[in-house]
């Protein structure tokens, strides 16, 4: 046993020194400038409280993960759903924007355990958490230093775009849109939830 563990330490160590030494040439010290000015950019729209642009950029990034690095069938399954989810998550950024259509959705989100903070925990919450997760897990993974600050500059952009979007749910429900409901203006009225997004085009 002892000298199996030897032979894998060796490894490691020969291993370790073959990475140290791909970043020592011109292409490994081209693949860090590129990924630290990822990294600037990432941070910089983190800070831009542009919400359907930080969805946006998320979404491409996934794009990119499933086009040149999704390498197994788990994978590429994670990514597709992940992309799905963000489409959600878009969508959703319209109906929230619309405050006589999002009453519609915080009727059908109407149950306690259907609501996070007050507000309705709809699918556009959920893809976001999801997606966190999804990130957090990859966090974990065997990755480099300046690799591991893309994911948490990713996973703090993901947590902003869920902040930003609950902002947007508060700013729906107002008591303005409120008294318009109870006025009968221009609200939609579902069964359920399958009812209200085929009125809702989603």
């Amino acid at each position: 046993m002892d000298k199996t563990i030897g032979t894998f330490n060796r490894l490691l160590s020969v291993e370790r020194y073959a990475v140290s030494s791909v970043k020592a040439t011109p292409e490994g010290r081209n693949l860090e400038t590129s990924q630290r000015n990822l990294l600037k950019s990432l941070r910089e729209l983190g800070k831009s409280g542009n919400l359907p642009m930080i969805v946006a950029v998320e979404k491409t990034i996934v794009e990119a993960e499933r086009a040149y690095y999704a390498n197994s069938r788990a994978m590429d399954a994670s990514l597709k759903t992940a992309l799905q989810e963000l489409d959600v998550v878009e969508k959703h950024i319209g109906i929230v924007d619309d405050p006589v259509r999002y009453k519609a959705v915080d009727e059908v989100y109407s149950l306690p355990r259907s609501r996070k903070g007050g507000l309705p925990n709809d699918e556009a919450r959920q893809a976001l958490r999801s997606h966190y997760a999804r990130l957090s897990n990859m966090d974990k993974a065997r990755l480099g230093d300046v690799e591991k600050q893309l994911i948490d500059a990713r996973k703090s952009n993901i947590f902003q775009a869920e902040k930003l979007y609950r902002e947007r749910q508060a700013n729906a429900l107002t008591a303005e849109t409120l008294a318009k409901s109870e006025r009968g203006e221009d609200v939609h009225h579902a069964r359920n939830a399958d009812d209200l997004f085929d009125q809702l085009d989603i």
